[in-house]
């Protein structure tokens, strides 16, 4: 059964972002805050800060929790989100790829730098993110999108503090443009969101985040899917996240079919 209009699909196919309010319901809501907390006070170890020391705020990052934290698995197996997902990648199944977990503290300074998401994983061919607050988010506290950069093409990935290129080399990918020195020229959406809201976006869709110069903190639960013609991309470096091992369990060019990967929608 259709959760989203057909204009809503057509926008993210033309743009590479749409967003979709009120994707979960207050229980669900309530569920990804304890299951944020869960993961705050037990890291795992894909687990960073993401922010300098001498940041008056903070920004903590933790990845791949699906599996330990019950409460992340059925929001990213059952809520709505998969649902949504498979809907605007439209060609069959989708999987689960991953979880991510973002926090930024009031008063956080540290900017998340423009990037693709793309680039810096193990896979080849479509996919979605769903960037989902449990907080309220004012409009200058928000994800940013650059519409249309889903098309392509891959841009150089790099460290989001040194600003390394620790996966492709040095020259082998266009660098991102300076989006911040004229950002009238580019399409950035960006939203003010209520807890449950979600930002769906392409992996190839250039984003970015402000800090978050605000009372309170900015908890995010992003979940992640892959369409069903994504296949293995093993790389001779440590993607991010990274999947131990996989490469001795899934062939390169495979299809994603892995209990790391379930499909769920």
């Amino acid at each position: 059964m259709a959760t989203l209009s057909t204009k809503t699909v057509s926008e993210f196919a033309r743009d590479g972002v749409v967003l979709v309010r009120g994707v979960l319901d207050a229980e669900q809501i309530d569920a990804a805050r304890q299951a944020i907390s869960e993961v705050m006070a037990v890291p795992g170890p894909l687990a960073q800060v993401a922010s300098d020391a001498d940041d008056p705020g903070r920004f903590f990052e933790d990845f791949c929790r699906w599996s330990q934290v019950p409460a992340i698995e059925r929001l990213a197996r059952q809520s709505r989100v998969p649902r949504v997902a498979a809907e605007l990648l439209g060609d069959g199944p989708v999987r689960l790829y991953h979880d991510h977990v973002l926090v930024k503290e009031g008063g956080t300074t540290q900017r998340t730098p423009w990037h693709q998401d793309q680039p810096y994983y193990n896979v080849d061919g479509r996919g979605v993110s769903a960037w989902i607050p449990v907080d309220p988010v004012p409009l200058a506290g928000c994800l940013e999108l650059v519409a249309g950069t889903h098309r392509g093409p891959w841009l150089m990935p790099r460290t989001f503090l040194a600003g390394e290129a620790r996966w492709f080399p040095e020259g082998s990918l266009a660098e991102l443009p300076d989006i911040e020195a004229d950002r009238g020229a580019y399409d950035i959406r960006h939203y003010e969101m209520a807890p449950g809201d979600a930002i769906f976006f392409d992996f190839l869709t250039v984003h970015g985040a402000p800090g978050f110069p605000f009372p309170g903190r900015r908890r995010v639960l992003s979940l992640r899917y892959l369409s069903s013609s994504a296949r293995h991309a093993p790389r001779r470096w440590r993607t991010s996240p990274h999947f131990e091992g996989l490469q001795d369990e899934l062939a390169e060019g495979a299809p994603m079919d892995h209990p790391l990967f379930p499909i769920v929608a």
